[in-house]
């Protein structure tokens, strides 16, 4: 045969070490990785490595645990005295020399004349702005008033106590047909209008202890608690006949006062009566039962304080007989 001139054999060899160069570095590498000597792990004992609470602090030591991590470059540092972006709107942007900045001006609705002023209430703030208003009750305890605030129409519950309030108008309540507890305990009332109260519908609470009172107003006949303890009411303070038309009267608290008497006729559904402390001398024989009804029995009427009075209760014994207990008093 022919022989292949010394030019083509050195072509082949050229191919040949271009092919082997042409395979991946990387197959290159994993082939030459030697094997893993498996004999250096003969030695460990893995049979008893289980973690457990008792074992967790002699498996790992994290004594040294801050040292190893450094947060310090972390935290983002913030430049003290910094000021805030300037405002885009140019209203509100400062000139130099301004400490302030200007209140952007409102501009009236197109079309519209200059807003009419809001009314401002009696004194010079919504009852809300200086009361407590949550839902349908306001609390104004300890507000510093002199006067009933102008009310939300919708107010059930009213609580303005430990005020300075002297006087009680009757246009202090106009309009709140759903008004159904009013406590002006320990204010300085000395005076309330007739009418303050007597065109409440839904009154059945009116609280004024610890007041200057003289003389109680007309009230509602949808009343079932009145306490006007500790004022200065008198035996002409409460008008004939008044709370017997109260038929709805259950809590009747006038302790701490100067009535010289019982005011009678008192309401059947009655079941409190708190004289105590008064000036009460004489009982009249009709003051809690009829006379004229022997078989009568009022069991509603459970509780009569007539304690801290002049009158002594055994001269009386017709004044209740027809009583479930005996009043609690001098006999």
């Amino acid at each position: 045969g022919r022989r292949m001139c010394p030019l083509g054999w050195l072509g082949l060899a050229s191919l040949c070490l271009g092919t082997l160069w042409a395979v991946p570095a990387k197959g290159r590498r994993k082939a030459e990785k030697p094997k893993a000597d498996l004999t250096l792990y003969e030695n460990l004992d893995l049979d008893n490595y289980d973690l457990t609470l008792d074992n967790y602090g002699e498996i790992l030591d994290l004594s040294n645990y801050e040292e190893l991590y450094d947060y310090g470059d972390l935290v983002p540092k913030i430049e003290v005295g910094t000021l805030a972006p300037r405002s885009k709107d140019p209203e509100t942007l400062l000139e130099p020399g301004e400490t302030t900045a200007r209140t952007p001006k409102l501009q009236p609705p197109s079309g519209a004349g200059p807003t009419p002023a809001a009314p401002i209430p009696r004194q010079g703030l919504p009852s809300c702005l200086l009361c407590l208003c949550l839902s349908t009750s306001v609390y104004c305890d300890d507000a510093g008033l002199e006067q009933i605030p102008e009310l939300p129409l919708d107010t059930v519950y009213l609580y303005a106590r430990f005020n300075r309030i002297r006087a009680i108008r009757a246009s202090d309540f106009r309009g709140l047909e759903k008004l159904k507890r009013i406590d002006l305990s320990s204010n300085s009332i000395s005076w309330a209008d007739v009418d303050a109260f007597r065109l409440l519908p839904s009154l059945q609470e009116l609280l004024l202890p610890e007041n200057r009172l003289t003389a109680l107003p007309e009230l509602p006949r949808s009343l079932v608690r009145l306490d006007a303890s500790g004022n200065r009411l008198g035996s002409a303070g409460l008008s004939s006949g008044a709370l017997g038309n109260l038929k709805q009267l259950q809590f009747l608290h006038l302790s701490d006062n100067q009535l010289d008497f019982i005011p009678v006729p008192l309401p059947e559904s009655l079941r409190s009566l708190h004289l105590q402390n008064n000036r009460i001398q004489a009982m009249h024989e009709d003051a809690f039962c009829d006379s004229r009804e022997q078989g009568q029995i009022r069991r509603a009427l459970e509780d009569i304080r007539l304690d801290g009075n002049p009158i002594n209760l055994s001269l009386f014994p017709s004044a209740f007989f027809c009583l479930p207990r005996l009043p609690t008093g001098r006999f």
